[in-house]
Protein backbone atom coordinates (compact mmCIF):
# COMPACT_ATOMS: atom_id res chain seq x y z
CA UNK A 1 0.00 0.00 0.00
CA UNK A 2 1.54 3.29 -1.25
CA UNK A 3 0.00 6.15 0.89
CA UNK A 4 0.79 9.89 -0.67
CA UNK A 5 -1.23 13.23 -0.35
CA UNK A 6 -2.10 13.38 -4.09
CA UNK A 7 -1.16 12.14 -7.67
CA UNK A 8 -1.10 15.68 -8.67
CA UNK A 9 2.30 16.97 -10.66
CA UNK A 10 5.63 16.59 -8.65
CA UNK A 11 8.70 14.45 -8.22
CA UNK A 12 6.97 11.53 -5.51
CA UNK A 13 3.99 11.86 -7.12
CA UNK A 14 4.98 10.37 -10.68
CA UNK A 15 7.03 7.76 -8.68
CA UNK A 16 4.59 6.46 -6.64
CA UNK A 17 2.76 5.99 -9.98
CA UNK A 18 5.84 4.02 -11.22
CA UNK A 19 6.19 2.21 -8.36
CA UNK A 20 2.72 0.92 -8.39
CA UNK A 21 2.77 -0.12 -12.01
CA UNK A 22 6.30 -1.90 -11.95
CA UNK A 23 5.28 -3.85 -8.57
CA UNK A 24 1.63 -4.30 -10.34
CA UNK A 25 3.51 -5.78 -13.08
CA UNK A 26 5.46 -8.00 -11.09
CA UNK A 27 2.65 -9.28 -9.78
CA UNK A 28 1.78 -8.01 -6.09
CA UNK A 29 -1.44 -6.94 -4.86
CA UNK A 30 -1.08 -2.78 -5.23
CA UNK A 31 -3.21 -0.22 -3.50
CA UNK A 32 -2.46 3.63 -3.52
CA UNK A 33 -4.11 6.05 -0.74
CA UNK A 34 -4.21 9.89 -1.55
CA UNK A 35 -5.98 12.75 0.48
CA UNK A 36 -7.15 14.34 -2.99
CA UNK A 37 -9.50 12.97 -5.73
CA UNK A 38 -8.35 11.73 -9.08
CA UNK A 39 -9.41 15.44 -10.45
CA UNK A 40 -6.26 16.66 -9.24
CA UNK A 41 -4.62 14.10 -11.05
CA UNK A 42 -1.47 14.23 -13.15
CA UNK A 43 0.21 10.93 -13.51
CA UNK A 44 -2.49 8.34 -14.35
CA UNK A 45 -2.37 4.90 -12.20
CA UNK A 46 -1.98 1.33 -13.96
CA UNK A 47 -5.52 0.03 -14.51
CA UNK A 48 -4.76 -2.73 -11.83
CA UNK A 49 -3.96 -0.74 -9.21
CA UNK A 50 -6.63 -0.42 -7.01
CA UNK A 51 -7.41 3.62 -5.11
CA UNK A 52 -8.72 4.67 -1.93
CA UNK A 53 -9.47 8.78 -1.57
CA UNK A 54 -9.49 9.96 2.56
CA UNK A 55 -11.06 13.20 1.00
CA UNK A 56 -9.37 14.70 3.82
CA UNK A 57 -7.47 17.35 1.80
CA UNK A 58 -7.22 20.84 2.14
CA UNK A 59 -5.33 23.06 5.02
CA UNK A 60 -6.58 23.65 8.46
CA UNK A 61 -7.33 27.07 10.19
CA UNK A 62 -5.90 26.98 13.62
CA UNK A 63 -3.56 23.96 15.78
CA UNK A 64 -6.73 22.55 16.72
CA UNK A 65 -8.60 22.38 13.74
CA UNK A 66 -5.27 21.10 12.28
CA UNK A 67 -4.70 18.16 15.15
CA UNK A 68 -8.60 17.17 14.60
CA UNK A 69 -8.35 17.03 10.61
CA UNK A 70 -5.11 14.50 11.18
CA UNK A 71 -6.84 12.30 13.70
CA UNK A 72 -9.53 12.03 11.31
CA UNK A 73 -6.73 11.17 8.31
CA UNK A 74 -5.28 8.77 10.22
CA UNK A 75 -8.49 7.19 11.40
CA UNK A 76 -9.68 6.75 7.87
CA UNK A 77 -6.20 5.42 6.83
CA UNK A 78 -6.29 2.81 9.69
CA UNK A 79 -9.49 1.26 8.38
CA UNK A 80 -7.90 1.17 5.23
CA UNK A 81 -4.83 -0.60 6.41
CA UNK A 82 -7.03 -3.06 8.49
CA UNK A 83 -9.48 -3.49 5.92
CA UNK A 84 -6.92 -4.68 2.99
CA UNK A 85 -4.38 -5.75 5.18
CA UNK A 86 -1.38 -5.07 3.65
CA UNK A 87 2.01 -6.69 4.43
CA UNK A 88 3.55 -3.36 3.37
CA UNK A 89 2.65 0.53 3.95
CA UNK A 90 5.15 3.09 2.08
CA UNK A 91 4.47 6.19 2.87
CA UNK A 92 5.44 8.96 -0.02
CA UNK A 93 7.17 12.26 1.68
CA UNK A 94 7.16 13.37 5.11
CA UNK A 95 3.39 14.03 6.21
CA UNK A 96 2.62 11.07 4.37
CA UNK A 97 5.21 8.73 6.03
CA UNK A 98 3.94 9.90 9.39
CA UNK A 99 0.68 9.76 8.86
CA UNK A 100 0.99 6.15 7.66
CA UNK A 101 3.25 4.75 11.05
CA UNK A 102 0.45 6.34 12.48
CA UNK A 103 -2.20 4.17 11.52
CA UNK A 104 -0.55 1.02 10.84
CA UNK A 105 0.56 0.79 14.45
CA UNK A 106 -0.64 -2.51 15.69
CA UNK A 107 -1.65 -3.53 12.37
CA UNK A 108 0.87 -6.53 12.36
CA UNK A 109 2.65 -4.96 8.81
CA UNK A 110 5.91 -3.39 7.74
CA UNK A 111 5.97 0.26 7.22
CA UNK A 112 8.54 2.08 5.01
CA UNK A 113 9.47 6.06 5.65
CA UNK A 114 10.40 8.16 2.64
CA UNK A 115 11.69 11.13 2.16
CA UNK A 116 11.73 13.06 -1.44
CA UNK A 117 13.38 16.69 -0.55
CA UNK A 118 16.46 17.36 1.82
CA UNK A 119 14.60 18.14 5.12
CA UNK A 120 16.65 21.41 5.48
CA UNK A 121 14.63 22.84 2.80
CA UNK A 122 11.37 21.59 3.63
CA UNK A 123 9.06 24.81 4.96
CA UNK A 124 8.05 22.03 7.58
CA UNK A 125 5.80 23.26 10.72
CA UNK A 126 7.06 22.64 13.61
CA UNK A 127 4.34 20.10 14.69
CA UNK A 128 5.25 17.46 11.81
CA UNK A 129 8.92 18.02 12.57
CA UNK A 130 8.55 16.67 16.23
CA UNK A 131 6.12 13.91 14.37
CA UNK A 132 8.88 12.95 12.46
CA UNK A 133 11.62 12.76 15.50
CA UNK A 134 9.12 10.62 17.05
CA UNK A 135 7.63 8.50 14.65
CA UNK A 136 10.34 7.55 12.26
CA UNK A 137 12.40 5.43 14.93
CA UNK A 138 9.17 3.54 14.65
CA UNK A 139 8.98 2.70 10.70
CA UNK A 140 10.71 -0.67 9.66
CA UNK A 141 13.07 1.59 7.67
CA UNK A 142 13.54 5.13 6.08
CA UNK A 143 14.35 5.56 2.96
CA UNK A 144 16.06 8.92 1.16
CA UNK A 145 16.87 9.56 -2.48
CA UNK A 146 20.89 10.61 -1.50
CA UNK A 147 23.34 9.88 0.95
CA UNK A 148 23.39 13.32 1.94
CA UNK A 149 19.78 13.41 3.38
CA UNK A 150 19.99 9.72 4.83
CA UNK A 151 23.47 11.83 7.01
CA UNK A 152 21.26 14.38 8.14
CA UNK A 153 18.12 12.04 9.37
CA UNK A 154 21.19 10.24 10.90
CA UNK A 155 22.26 13.79 12.79
CA UNK A 156 18.56 14.66 13.29
CA UNK A 157 16.38 12.16 13.77
CA UNK A 158 18.53 9.29 16.09
CA UNK A 159 16.87 5.86 15.95
CA UNK A 160 15.56 5.81 12.28
CA UNK A 161 16.96 2.62 10.60
CA UNK A 162 17.80 4.20 7.26
CA UNK A 163 18.32 3.21 3.63
CA UNK A 164 19.71 4.82 0.32
CA UNK A 165 17.32 4.58 -3.18
CA UNK A 166 17.58 6.81 -5.58
CA UNK A 167 14.85 7.64 -8.34
CA UNK A 168 14.96 5.68 -11.29
CA UNK A 169 15.12 7.46 -14.87
CA UNK A 170 12.29 7.32 -17.00
CA UNK A 171 13.71 6.11 -20.61
CA UNK A 172 12.52 6.59 -23.07
CA UNK A 173 11.06 9.72 -21.36
CA UNK A 174 7.49 9.44 -22.38
CA UNK A 175 5.35 12.24 -24.17
CA UNK A 176 1.79 13.68 -22.29
CA UNK A 177 -0.52 16.42 -22.59
CA UNK A 178 0.34 19.48 -22.88
CA UNK A 179 1.92 19.27 -25.81
CA UNK A 180 4.24 22.47 -26.85
CA UNK A 181 6.45 22.25 -29.62
CA UNK A 182 9.71 23.59 -29.07
CA UNK A 183 10.19 26.66 -31.36
CA UNK A 184 12.77 26.83 -34.24
CA UNK A 185 16.20 26.70 -33.47
CA UNK A 186 17.20 28.99 -37.07
CA UNK A 187 20.84 28.11 -36.07
CA UNK A 188 20.55 29.65 -32.73
CA UNK A 189 21.91 27.76 -29.33
CA UNK A 190 20.14 26.61 -26.57
CA UNK A 191 20.44 26.37 -23.14
CA UNK A 192 17.72 24.73 -20.99
CA UNK A 193 16.24 24.79 -17.28
CA UNK A 194 13.38 22.65 -16.22
CA UNK A 195 11.53 22.76 -12.59
CA UNK A 196 8.85 24.99 -10.79
CA UNK A 197 9.27 28.22 -10.61
CA UNK A 198 9.78 28.63 -6.98
CA UNK A 199 12.85 30.15 -4.99
CA UNK A 200 15.00 26.79 -4.38
CA UNK A 201 14.78 26.54 -7.94
CA UNK A 202 16.97 29.67 -8.22
CA UNK A 203 15.62 30.53 -11.37
CA UNK A 204 16.44 34.31 -10.28
CA UNK A 205 20.20 33.70 -10.07
CA UNK A 206 20.04 32.06 -13.16
CA UNK A 207 18.65 35.20 -15.25
CA UNK A 208 21.16 37.07 -13.19
CA UNK A 209 23.70 34.66 -14.45
CA UNK A 210 22.62 34.78 -18.18
CA UNK A 211 22.49 38.32 -18.11
CA UNK A 212 26.15 38.75 -17.56
CA UNK A 213 27.26 36.65 -20.44
CA UNK A 214 24.19 37.58 -22.95
CA UNK A 215 26.45 40.15 -24.81
CA UNK A 216 29.09 37.69 -25.80
CA UNK A 217 27.39 35.02 -26.85
CA UNK A 218 24.51 36.78 -29.10
CA UNK A 219 23.65 33.20 -30.69
CA UNK A 220 22.36 32.02 -27.04
CA UNK A 221 18.79 31.33 -25.71
CA UNK A 222 17.75 30.65 -22.32
CA UNK A 223 14.70 28.51 -21.77
CA UNK A 224 13.38 27.85 -18.73
CA UNK A 225 10.26 25.33 -18.64
CA UNK A 226 7.86 25.11 -15.64
CA UNK A 227 5.62 26.30 -13.95
CA UNK A 228 4.83 28.28 -10.24
CA UNK A 229 4.13 31.23 -8.70
CA UNK A 230 7.42 32.64 -9.32
CA UNK A 231 5.93 33.65 -12.89
CA UNK A 232 5.61 37.23 -12.07
CA UNK A 233 8.55 38.04 -10.79
CA UNK A 234 10.96 36.25 -12.94
CA UNK A 235 9.41 37.73 -16.33
CA UNK A 236 9.49 41.29 -14.64
CA UNK A 237 13.19 40.41 -13.82
CA UNK A 238 13.78 39.35 -17.76
CA UNK A 239 12.14 42.34 -18.78
CA UNK A 240 14.34 44.79 -16.87
CA UNK A 241 17.48 42.69 -18.00
CA UNK A 242 16.21 43.41 -21.17
CA UNK A 243 16.39 39.75 -22.57
CA UNK A 244 12.45 39.63 -23.61
CA UNK A 245 13.80 38.18 -26.87
CA UNK A 246 16.53 35.64 -25.48
CA UNK A 247 14.72 34.34 -22.10
CA UNK A 248 11.28 32.92 -22.10
CA UNK A 249 9.19 30.97 -19.73
CA UNK A 250 7.07 28.59 -22.13
CA UNK A 251 5.28 27.17 -19.15
CA UNK A 252 4.91 23.23 -18.46
CA UNK A 253 5.15 21.27 -20.87
CA UNK A 254 4.02 17.27 -21.38
CA UNK A 255 6.95 16.45 -24.38
CA UNK A 256 10.09 17.60 -22.30
CA UNK A 257 12.05 14.93 -24.32
CA UNK A 258 11.77 16.99 -27.52
CA UNK A 259 13.32 20.14 -25.71
CA UNK A 260 15.84 18.05 -24.29
CA UNK A 261 16.92 16.69 -27.91
CA UNK A 262 16.49 20.46 -28.92
CA UNK A 263 18.59 22.11 -26.23
CA UNK A 264 22.48 22.06 -26.28
CA UNK A 265 23.49 23.16 -22.66
CA UNK A 266 21.33 22.06 -19.05
CA UNK A 267 21.52 24.05 -16.14
CA UNK A 268 20.29 23.24 -12.90
CA UNK A 269 20.48 25.83 -10.70
CA UNK A 270 18.73 24.59 -7.61
CA UNK A 271 19.50 26.26 -4.37
CA UNK A 272 18.11 23.32 -2.38
CA UNK A 273 17.16 19.37 -4.79
CA UNK A 274 16.74 16.02 -3.37
CA UNK A 275 17.44 14.00 -6.52
CA UNK A 276 16.70 15.74 -9.45
CA UNK A 277 14.54 13.78 -11.57
CA UNK A 278 15.05 16.44 -14.63
CA UNK A 279 18.76 16.88 -14.14
CA UNK A 280 18.66 12.62 -14.49
CA UNK A 281 16.05 12.65 -17.86
CA UNK A 282 18.40 15.69 -19.44
CA UNK A 283 21.81 13.49 -19.24
CA UNK A 284 20.13 10.68 -20.23
CA UNK A 285 19.01 12.64 -23.46
CA UNK A 286 22.21 13.39 -24.05
CA UNK A 287 22.94 17.19 -22.53
CA UNK A 288 25.89 17.92 -21.06
CA UNK A 289 24.94 19.69 -17.50
CA UNK A 290 26.07 22.60 -15.71
CA UNK A 291 24.43 22.38 -11.78
CA UNK A 292 25.15 24.18 -8.67
CA UNK A 293 26.40 22.02 -5.94
CA UNK A 294 23.76 21.86 -3.60
CA UNK A 295 23.87 19.89 -0.29
CA UNK A 296 22.58 16.73 -2.11
CA UNK A 297 21.54 15.59 -5.31
CA UNK A 298 23.76 16.74 -8.32
CA UNK A 299 26.93 15.75 -6.85
CA UNK A 300 25.48 11.72 -6.57
CA UNK A 301 24.41 12.19 -9.97
CA UNK A 302 27.15 14.52 -12.08
CA UNK A 303 30.86 13.21 -12.52
CA UNK A 304 32.78 16.51 -12.09
CA UNK A 305 34.65 16.96 -15.25
CA UNK A 306 33.54 13.88 -16.76
CA UNK A 307 30.04 14.11 -17.92
CA UNK A 308 29.42 17.60 -16.56
CA UNK A 309 30.16 20.66 -13.94
CA UNK A 310 29.67 21.29 -10.19
CA UNK A 311 29.88 25.27 -9.39
CA UNK A 312 30.86 26.06 -5.92
CA UNK A 313 29.81 28.32 -4.06
CA UNK A 314 26.04 27.71 -4.28
CA UNK A 315 23.92 30.94 -5.32
CA UNK A 316 26.57 32.95 -6.59
CA UNK A 317 25.41 33.99 -10.05
CA UNK A 318 29.35 35.00 -11.18
CA UNK A 319 30.48 31.34 -10.48
CA UNK A 320 27.86 30.07 -12.29
CA UNK A 321 27.52 32.55 -15.60
CA UNK A 322 31.72 31.86 -15.70
CA UNK A 323 30.79 27.99 -15.76
CA UNK A 324 28.23 28.83 -18.23
CA UNK A 325 30.26 30.62 -20.26
CA UNK A 326 33.22 28.71 -20.66
CA UNK A 327 30.79 25.29 -21.66
CA UNK A 328 28.85 27.64 -24.31
CA UNK A 329 32.60 28.42 -25.56
CA UNK A 330 34.00 25.23 -26.02
CA UNK A 331 31.56 23.16 -28.37
CA UNK A 332 34.27 19.92 -28.38
CA UNK A 333 33.79 19.83 -24.34
CA UNK A 334 30.08 20.43 -24.47
CA UNK A 335 29.63 17.05 -26.44
CA UNK A 336 32.46 15.12 -24.45
CA UNK A 337 30.49 15.43 -21.16
CA UNK A 338 27.41 14.71 -23.01
CA UNK A 339 28.81 11.78 -24.53
CA UNK A 340 29.74 10.33 -20.93
CA UNK A 341 26.43 11.84 -19.51
CA UNK A 342 23.88 8.97 -20.93
CA UNK A 343 25.55 6.46 -18.42
CA UNK A 344 23.25 7.61 -16.13
CA UNK A 345 20.78 5.11 -18.20
CA UNK A 346 22.36 2.52 -16.59
CA UNK A 347 23.47 3.97 -13.32
CA UNK A 348 19.77 4.57 -12.45
CA UNK A 349 18.10 2.62 -14.63
CA UNK A 350 14.93 0.61 -13.65
CA UNK A 351 16.34 -2.89 -13.25
CA UNK A 352 19.22 -1.38 -10.83
CA UNK A 353 16.83 1.08 -8.52
CA UNK A 354 13.62 -1.77 -8.58
CA UNK A 355 16.48 -4.61 -7.17
CA UNK A 356 17.64 -2.34 -4.36
CA UNK A 357 13.57 -1.90 -3.80
CA UNK A 358 13.75 -5.44 -4.05
CA UNK A 359 16.52 -6.02 -1.64
CA UNK A 360 14.28 -3.74 0.76
CA UNK A 361 11.32 -5.86 0.85
CA UNK A 362 12.88 -9.37 0.82
CA UNK A 363 14.18 -7.98 4.36
CA UNK A 364 10.43 -6.61 5.01
CA UNK A 365 7.89 -9.30 3.54
CA UNK A 366 5.50 -9.36 0.62
CA UNK A 367 2.48 -10.11 -0.53
CA UNK A 368 1.86 -11.66 -3.95
CA UNK A 369 -1.63 -12.50 -5.76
Amino acid sequence: MIVIHSLGGGGAERVAADLSAYWRDCGYRVTVVTQEGPESDAYPLDDGVSRHVLGTAGASQGRLAGLFANFRRVRRLRRIIRRERPTIVLGMMTTASILAILAARGSGCKVIATEHTHPPSQDLPGIWERLRRKTYPQADVVVALTSGTAQWLRDHVPGAKLAVIPNAVRWPLECVEPVVEPPARQGRFRMLAVGRLHPHKGFDVLIRAFSLIAHYFPDWDLIILGEGDDREVLQTQIDEAGLTDRISLPGRVGNVADWYVQSDLYVLSSRFEGLSNTLIEAMASGLAPVAFDCDTGPREIIRDGIDGVLVRPVNDHEALAAHLSDMMAHPARREACARRAVDVRDRFSVARVMALWGQLFEGQGSARI
